[in-house]
């Protein structure tokens, strides 16, 4: 197999996308290597993507990623700082407290085997759109075009995954959940 030689004059204006997107990037992050690893998932992407030899202005499609991915991680950041924030507020003893009680970690050990028993129920497509979208913080597009299916079709596969484990959470509890 041959391999394609690169072209200098675009790798050129890669390089100056790259630094461009950094600096874009690094103005509306707090964090410097939050930034650096976003740009380098930017041109992941772009590696990856299909169609990219029919994008008219590879800029403006990096830039739009790059916006994308912003959007993501200041949304995993409110999740973040509301989960830290609610636990600041119920809990008055440190987290490491927790962790040393034997039954806190009992607990946590059992509702990980009921979250491992309720994904192997899943097939094995609502499983993957599930954990990407809750675990990994994808956004409905990305896990389209990660699995080569809509985003309509993603959208069913986490509502029917979420649907399987609020009926597993009221089989388990055998009641129904308030409203």
């Amino acid at each position: 197999m041959s391999r394609l030689k690169p072209d200098p004059p675009a790798a050129d204006s890669f390089r100056e996308f790259y630094t461009q997107i950094l600096h874009f990037l690094r103005k509306r992050t707090d964090n410097t290597s939050d930034a650096a690893d976003m740009t380098q998932d930017v041109f992941t992407q772009w590696l990856g993507y299909q169609d990219r030899a029919n994008v008219e202005q590879p800029r403006a499609f990096l830039f739009q990623m790059a916006r994308n991915l912003l959007r993501d991680h200041w949304r995993r950041q409110q999740v973040r700082q509301a989960v830290h924030h609610q636990h600041g507020e119920s809990e008055s003893e440190p987290l490491s407290d927790e962790r040393d009680d034997p039954m806190a970690a009992a607990q946590r050990l059992q509702r990980l085997e009921q979250l491992k028993t309720i994904l192997a129920e899943l097939s094995p497509r609502r499983r993957e759109a599930l954990m990407l979208h809750r675990f990994e913080g994808l956004s409905q597009a990305q896990i389209a075009e990660r699995m080569g299916i809509s985003v309509s079709m993603v959208e069913k596969h986490i509502a029917l995954a979420l649907l399987h484990c609020k009926q597993y959470q009221q089989r388990d509890s055998g009641k129904e959940q308030p409203k």
